[in-house]
């Protein structure tokens, strides 16, 4: 075969064309000579050889750019029957031009149509036997290099590669296909696949598109172009969209916008038609000032846009923020307050029920959204200053009486069985589709195990750039592969990226998480740099296969779908669905209620927030917890206390005891009560040493404890205000106390000043025994004895 001659038309600038057409009779008339020569021919014009030295002279000037343009095509060898392929072809053309009596070069686009295109069946019924289906192809590939206007369309009913290969040369087309294929490749694409020839196609046919096989000559417009033409086929775009990404990379053209960002897009083109055109004006000019994160602003947009409809419906004469007044505000807090699902909404509810109430979260959503519209055009001098937004279109006590910390925790028993589903999972616990698992096992692993250990949010899992962990060991730096140091104390530090409300820090967390990342590292294919819209940074993000992140959908999706099933637990609970975010509840909250819990500044720091109070509705105490600190905290304990009390059982049996003599002994500490009202004595915290009592040091009372027939018992004893803080205050208590008693008879009569007790005497209390979970414990603390 001969080297590629140019072809006539326009050309990309990279790409010289060596087929000359400027030397081509193009007069679009037929002389005499050329008629007779075509109408004397018949059929013989399908066999050009058969055509008389005569009858080619005479039609040299249409043969002479149909040999060149023969010579140029790129034909196997191996096709033998190629020659008689454009014998036909030239025929089909000279057979053509009679009958349309004029020359190619006039044809226009519909004319090469309905000879080329589907159509061309029925004209074709009039060509001979010899004119085979091949004719077609080859007709496509003269006319491109004749640079005949054909419809681009055409080019979706022929294999599009062999085409780009017989005009271009199958070298330098398969060259530029390998090298977005190496790139593609490289990132992690199977296109091995059998049958997988898409992004062939599609770079075959931006080659025809472009008329220059050079990758180097591709632009955003050529993508555009190709983009209509296979949208026009009803196909979906995914191939094109890898394309895209390799030119990106090649420098050709910028990276493809994510799907959700083109709906986003039409989404705030599209003009409200239910709403005042003043007030979506205004909100429009409002949401490209704003300095509100691109999410919260579109939030506040569809909050803004019910006012709107909510105006339209109730307020018609009121189309814009600046008439609004205090009493606009008022009918707008009530009607929130008041407002249902499904109320000034442009579609039908989706989520939850139509025509319930609406949570109290989305109405303080809605009159925030409020607040910074009005505040922004009131401080932009947009409309006069008529009312304060945060005073007029303040959050009803009623409504923030129901907002608070509420953190959905999923249960201990449940999250144990998801953190075991995590460490042991396979990948035959992920789903998987025709051509294979979505992404690589190793990065599902590390998302899995980065959900279930890091406690971050889903968009900070997505964001994590390559080395994000590193290991220490007491405060050394140490390698992951020094596996007899991993074993014993080695710290696993994860580096967080600029998040929500902070910047970028680094936290502790399992050694399995790290150890799941560098495994994904150690097989993650080369991945082109991505930029980061946080931080507008263009960064190695970690996750990331077939150069593009993990989807924000797949923890939810996929990954909590695989764990749930595995451990053999319900997707959702009595708090609702499990979802990515209450995993950082959940670890939040055991983190503080663990056996050496952390405080809550530490756990701040944790999570990564600002204030301490934006971890309170992360962190909850569980009843356990809370159970055990009221325990210990001893409110029952504090107002009573348990005196030891001895009973004579023989008093008792012999009838002693019914005729005034003494069974029941308290234990002082320092002394016996046989006063059997002791509970209400008012002299019991501070014994005067009445006729009731018996020293223990006495002869009497060494009689009483040799006796065997004595019964212990524990007697609770509930303490007034004066006695509590006499327990818990100290030694000035104890005289107040003794103050107040100075002049308070004995159960025996007399009272403690003629008794001679002195006004400073220390406080005898009765014994306290705490009863604990294991041990008892008696405070004789102000016993002088001990």
């Amino acid at each position: 075969m001969t080297a590629p001659a140019p072809a006539a038309g326009n050309t990309a600038p990279g790409w010289p064309w060596l087929l000359d057409g400027s030397a081509w009779n193009r007069d679009p008339q037929l002389s005499a000579d050329e008629r007779a020569v075509l109408v004397q021919a018949g059929l013989r014009l399908f066999h050009s050889s058969r055509l008389s030295r005569t009858e080619r002279n005479a039609l040299a000037r249409l043969l002479g750019p149909l040999e060149q343009v023969r010579s140029c095509l790129w034909i196997p060898d191996k096709a033998g029957d190629h020659r008689w392929v454009d014998y036909q072809v030239v025929g089909i053309l000279l057979a053509r031009t009679a009958e349309a009596e004029s020359v190619w070069w006039s044809w226009d686009q519909s004319a090469w149509t309905r000879l080329i295109g589907p159509d061309a069946q029925e004209w074709s019924r009039q060509w001979p036997a010899q004119a085979s289906r091949a004719c077609r192809p080859r007709l496509l590939a003269y006319a491109y290099l004749l640079g005949a206007p054909v419809d681009e369309a055409l080019f979706l009913c022929f294999e599009r590669l062999r085409l780009a290969r017989m005009v271009f040369g199958p070298e330098i087309v398969d060259r530029e296909v390998d090298t977005v294929y190496g790139l593609l490749r490289g990132w992690g694409y199977r296109l091995e696949t059998a049958g997988n020839h898409a992004v062939r196609t599609l770079i075959a046919h931006a080659m025809l598109l472009n008329r220059s096989p050079l990758l180097a000559d591709m632009d955003a417009a050529l993508l555009e172009r190709l983009r209509q033409a296979v949208r026009s086929t009803g196909r979906a775009s995914g191939d094109l969209h890898s394309l895209q990404r390799a030119l990106a990379a090649l420098g050709q053209c910028e990276p493809p916008v994510a799907r959700n960002e083109t709906l986003l897009s039409e989404l705030r083109a599209q003009r409200w038609t239910d709403v005042p055109a003043p007030w979506a004006e205004i909100v429009s000019r409002w949401f490209g000032t704003s300095t509100l994160s691109r999410n919260v602003r579109l939030a506040y947009r569809q909050d803004l846009a019910r006012m709107g409809r909510w105006l339209a419906a109730e307020h018609p004469q009121i189309s814009e923020p600046a008439q609004w007044t205090r009493a606009t505000c008022a009918a707008w807090v009530a009607a929130v307050d008041r407002m249902r699902i499904g109320d000034y909404v442009e579609r039908t509810a989706t989520r939850g029920v139509f025509g319930d109430p609406m949570s109290p979260s989305t109405k303080d959503g809605a009159l925030t959204a409020s607040r910074a519209f009005f505040r922004d055009l009131q401080e932009w001098l947009w409309i006069p200053r008529r009312f304060d937004p945060g005073r007029a279109l303040e959050t009803p006590r009623s409504i923030r009486a129901l907002l608070g910390p509420n953190p959905r925790v999923i249960a201990d028993e449940v999250w144990a069985k998801l953190l075991w589903a995590g460490i042991n999972l396979t990948s035959e616990d992920l789903p998987t589709t025709s051509s294979g698992p979505r992404y690589p096992f190793e990065l599902s692993r590390a998302v899995a195990l980065t959900w279930l250990f890091s406690g971050q949010r889903s968009d900070e899992i997505r964001r994590l750039r390559t080395g994000c962990v590193r290991w220490q060991h007491d405060g050394t730096a140490v390698s992951p592969d020094a596996a007899d140091v991993l074993a014993r104390d080695t710290v696993c530090l994860l580096d967080v990226p600029t998040h929500k409300t902070g910047t970028s820090f680094t936290k502790p967390v399992d050694p399995l998480l790290g150890q799941a990342i560098e495994v994904w590292q150690a097989v993650r294919p080369e991945q082109p740099v991505m930029l980061d819209v946080k931080t507008g940074e263009r960064v190695h993000f970690l996750l990331t296969h077939r150069a593009k992140r993990v989807s924000k959908d797949y923890i939810n999706r996929t990954i909590i779908p695989a764990l749930c099933t595995k451990a053999g637990v319900p997707a959702s609970d009595v708090r609702g669905k499990i979802t990515s975010h209450r995993a950082r509840s959940t670890i939040a909250s055991q983190l503080y209620n663990a056996k050496e819990p952390m405080t809550l500044f530490e756990l701040q720091a944790w999570l990564g927030h600002r204030s301490p109070s934006s971890t309170q509705f992360h962190a909850k105490i569980s009843p356990k917890t809370l159970a055990k600190a009221y325990s210990e905290a001893g409110y029952f304990a504090r107002n009573v206390r348990t005196i030891e009390v001895l009973v004579d059982r023989d008093a008792v049996a012999s009838g002693a005891a019914a005729s005034g003599e003494p069974w029941q002994y308290y234990d002082l500490g320092h002394g016996w009560c046989t006063y059997s009202f002791f509970e209400q004595c008012q002299h019991r915290m501070a014994c005067a040493r009445c006729d009731f009592y018996t020293p223990k040091d006495s002869g009497k009372a060494q009689l009483l404890e040799a006796k065997e027939n004595l019964q212990r018992m524990l007697a609770s004893i509930p303490l007034t205000e004066d006695e509590r803080a006499a327990v818990d205050d100290g030694q000035a208590a104890i005289d107040a106390l003794l103050d107040r008693l100075i002049d308070v008879p004995t159960p025996a009569g007399p009272t403690p000043r003629k008794l001679g007790l002195p006004a400073t005497a220390t406080m005898l209390p009765v014994v306290e025994v705490r009863q604990g979970p294991t041990s008892t414990r008696r405070d004789t603390s102000a016993d002088p004895s001990c």
